[in-house]
């Protein structure tokens, strides 16, 4: 599966216009004053557009980083339950008004239906930090011999803090030492906001034992908080080596694995500038990315294979009539899984902990084991 094309943010900002229009629209059924109902409603979709962490990280200097992502992401999932309601309260109207057999059975059903993503959602609060070891196996053209049957372990997105603590990273770690890996990467995002406990979090990172290392990269919630250069100077300490726009190279037998991680790429700037001096012919190049949106510059250079995670699988994938409904999609073609082109391959793992919402629902948490192939 491949794509070369990054979807935008419109379906996205026509999905919360449409929950506006379904706000209004409960709202006047309730017969809340027009005035009020109106600035509720666009009241609402302001508060949304000034508290995207992505297009206004400032947003985080001000508040912390937690609240500003569970009110937002709290008002895209009003506007998408207003969507639903409004669409229902449509769908009631046209019911014809005889038979009051049917028009109970519609008042009953249409509660059950408005209650259903209560109870769903609390489902997904319950089983948030249930994490399942995820193995793969990825078929590389040309792989270097000694390669072939290297385990990789992957861990991203931590975001260590309110909803996912010290003991469950413990627990992950505990659960990781197990898997018989040769390498270990944190591809990003261990805090949430600079008031979370990134001490803590790399202090249980440390008990990761891995053979050739702890090797990672930097999300856009090190940036945010503007923890990046301490996190890369104190994982140093701790005998991890995080990468920052450089390149490490590791020997396996007479193979050569090149090595080369990046700061959070910013989405829709130029993704890789610069990378490509570090990309070694003869050698199997791997990129850690924690934005996956780079995937198609990122084998356009050469590396055989990129490591990302940011999407959190989407956190809360629902199914629709056979098809899955995940918000993740609505930004980015890589949500979660393997991908693949001709000569380069993405893996893009669901992660471990929750921004905005402590929920996850069809994505759960993973602790990925990759073992390279040759094709």
């Amino acid at each position: 599966m491949s794509h070369d094309k990054v979807i935008g943010d419109g379906p996205i900002l026509l999905g919360c216009l449409l929950g506006v229009a379904s706000e209004i629209l409960i709202g006047r059924r309730l017969r809340i004053p027009a005035k009020l109902n109106y600035a509720l409603a666009f009241g609402l979709f302001a508060v949304y557009l000034l508290t995207d962490g992505e297009k206004l990280p400032f947003i985080y200097d001000i508040l912390p980083s937690t609240f500003v992502g569970i009110v937002h992401s709290s008002i895209f999932l009003w506007f998408f339950c207003a969507v639903a309601t409004g669409a229902l309260l449509l769908l009631r109207d046209r019911v014809p008004p005889f038979r009051s057999d049917r028009r109970e059975m519609l008042r009953r059903s249409t509660a059950v239906l408005c209650a259903a993503p209560a109870a769903v959602l609390a489902f997904g609060i319950i089983t948030r930090k249930e994490f399942q070891v995820k193995e793969v196996d990825v078929k590389v053209p040309n792989l270097p011999q000694d390669l072939n049957g290297l385990k990789i372990l992957q861990l991203s997105d931590i975001h260590l803090g309110t909803f996912f603590g010290a003991k469950d990273l413990a627990r992950v770690v505990e659960e990781s030492n197990n898997l018989g890996h040769d390498l270990a990467f944190v591809t990003g995002d261990l805090i949430t906001t600079k008031w979370d406990p990134l001490e803590k979090c790399l202090a249980e990172l440390k008990r990761l034992r891995s053979p050739n290392g702890v090797w990672g990269c930097m999300g856009n919630h090190e940036l945010y908080a503007k923890v990046q250069n301490y996190t890369e100077i104190r994982a140093r300490q701790l005998g991890m080596k995080f990468l920052r726009h450089e390149s490490a190279e590791l020997k396996f037998g007479s193979s050569r694995l090149n090595l080369v991680g990046v700061d959070y790429q910013r989405r829709h700037a130029p993704y890789l500038v610069g990378v490509e001096h570090f990309v070694q012919p003869g050698a199997f190049n791997l990129l850690l990315s924690h934005n996956p949106d780079v995937f198609p510059v990122a084998a356009k250079q050469g590396f055989g294979l990129t490591l990302a995670g940011h999407t959190h699988g989407g956190q809360i994938n629902i199914e629709i009539l056979g098809e899955n409904l995940n918000p993740a999609e609505f930004v980015t073609p890589y949500t979660k899984g393997l991908y693949t082109s001709p000569d380069s391959a993405i893996y893009v793992t669901a992660g471990l902990g929750t921004i905005g919402m402590p929920v996850r629902l069809g994505a759960p948490p993973e602790i990925t084991l990759i073992r390279l192939c040759k094709s």
